[in-house]
């Protein structure tokens, strides 16, 4: 409920709304000051309606201005905008973001906060040691520690809450996630630096991820300035993280050749997604969300029309490509079109064995029982089997990257390589490339010496 002091001529109301991050209590403050004039029960009756009508707009969130807290600005901007305007994908990266800012300026006042603050969060990021997505290393043999506690691998996993895969994964050696290692520690009831180590403990965060909370921060602070809360947003007053850029990686034509051979060993269906990304330069995303009437086999065409994705805790959806000119079509050579009839025919069959516990999404990759594949789920198999078969370190994304690399180096135009890349423009395609362009610049500026300066045979 609103209370009410006098202060001179004017009256100050105040409202409660909640409390912040740090269990303090958030008021809310109207001025109002009477007409000239009004009798004692007409300025006490404008008073209390005043007041009713100020309780209302701060339960309804209506009111808004400079003392609010950075966090609860946030929370405001996520519901209101965020949510509302902005992909599920990046609204959850923004929600994985938000806390490490919190941390650091969620106590202050918007009106308050300025540019030296961002800057020494910028800078604490920048510092060793301030990695949250680390993963752990066991440095005991966990098996043998099981064995003398009487407990096996199944009944372990069960008490600790964990996947008996995650115990195998850390017998091979393999480094699990912070949370896996904690669950683990607690079911043994040991110290987790007894059991583990950190194995990111002397890395500093990349540049491009201090971009992306500055990028964060300040889509936050515009929207501060155009609800009216702030008049300028200090991050136009701080300089952007500089972010060395990083050539692609790619294959060259005799490694992609290894590639293609190495192939040879698996199943069908992964045999189809390695070719496909390299064929045709698309996007994890987008090829899972290929469906069977996105390929006209006649004209040898693929549209690309959406992009399937996964967040923990909604599974596997669907969305929309990238940007506008994510959605395009392309040409395609007679092998891809003949590889796809083949796929065709195979996951028929897969439908016909499966019966009625085949889930009909018409996706081109699937698992199992015909649901979508997950995403996630290519990246983890083609980093084995990259491993496996000695390639060069790459990951999935590289194969967009080869497309891309090889297409140039063939001479193939910029806009119509941007195009079956689905870049919005070509300087896009021209920034990430640039290798690959100057190699082509290179040997077109020798096909000219060879053209205007033919060597003279010898008599």
């Amino acid at each position: 409920m609103a209370t009410i002091k006098q202060r001179g001529d004017s009256y100050k109301i105040t409202v409660s709304c909640g409390y912040d991050l740090n269990g303090k209590q958030i008021r809310r403050h109207l001025t109002w000051t009477p007409e000239p004039g009004m009798t004692k029960r007409q300025l006490q009756k404008e008073l209390d309606r005043q007041a009713v009508l100020f309780e209302e707009k701060c339960r309804n969130g209506q009111v808004l201005d400079g003392n609010i807290k950075f966090a609860e600005f946030a929370e405001k901007w996520f519901v209101d905008y965020a949510e509302k305007q902005l992909r599920p994908r990046t609204v959850g990266s923004y929600r994985e973001m938000l806390p490490r800012i919190n941390a650091a300026l969620g106590h202050m006042r918007m009106d308050r906060l300025q540019p030296h603050h961002i800057i020494s969060f910028y800078n604490n990021m920048a510092e060793i040691g301030v990695r949250e997505d680390g993963r752990q290393h066991c440095r005991v043999d966990l098996k043998v520690l099981l064995r003398s506690r009487s407990l096996t691998q199944t009944k372990f996993a069960e008490q600790a809450g964990i996947s008996i895969a995650t115990l195998y994964s850390i017998n091979k050696g393999n480094n699990v996630s912070n949370e896996s290692a904690e669950r683990i520690a607690r079911a043994l009831e040991m110290p987790l630096t007894d059991l583990f180590e950190p194995t990111n403990k002397d890395r500093k965060l990349a540049g491009n991820t201090v971009l992306h909370y500055h990028k964060l921060l300040s889509s936050i602070l515009t929207a501060a300035v155009r609800w009216q809360v702030i008049p300028s947003n200090p991050c136009e007053r701080v300089a952007p993280p500089k972010v060395e850029r990083k050539e692609a990686v790619y294959l060259d034509e005799e490694q992609a050749a290894d590639l293609l051979a190495a192939l040879d060993k698996e199943s069908m269906q992964h045999q189809v997604i390695v070719k496909l990304l390299l064929f045709t330069g698309m996007r994890r995303g987008e090829l899972c969300g290929l469906e069977w009437k996105d390929i006209d086999f006649e004209r040898a065409v693929i549209f690309v029309r959406r992009s399937s994705l996964y967040m923990a805790g909604r599974g596997v959806f669907e969305d929309e490509t990238k940007n506008t000119s994510s959605e395009r079509c392309m040409k395609v050579s007679a092998d891809v079109v003949s590889m796809l009839r083949a796929w065709r025919a195979e996951q028929s069959k897969q439908r016909l064995r499966m019966g009625d516990q085949w889930q009909d999404s018409d996706r081109l990759f699937t698992t199992w029982n015909g649901a979508p594949i997950r995403p996630d789920g290519i990246t983890a198999w083609f980093h084995k089997f990259v491993t496996k078969n000695g390639l060069p370190p790459i990951h999935i994304h590289s194969l967009r990257h080869t497309n891309a690399t090889l297409l140039i180096a063939a001479g193939t135009s910029l806009t119509t390589v941007a195009a079956r890349l689905g870049h919005a423009n070509s300087t896009t395609t021209s920034k990430i490339y640039a290798h690959a362009i100057k190699s082509a610049d290179q040997a077109a500026a020798e096909v000219l010496q060879d053209i205007l300066h033919p060597v003279k045979k010898q008599a």
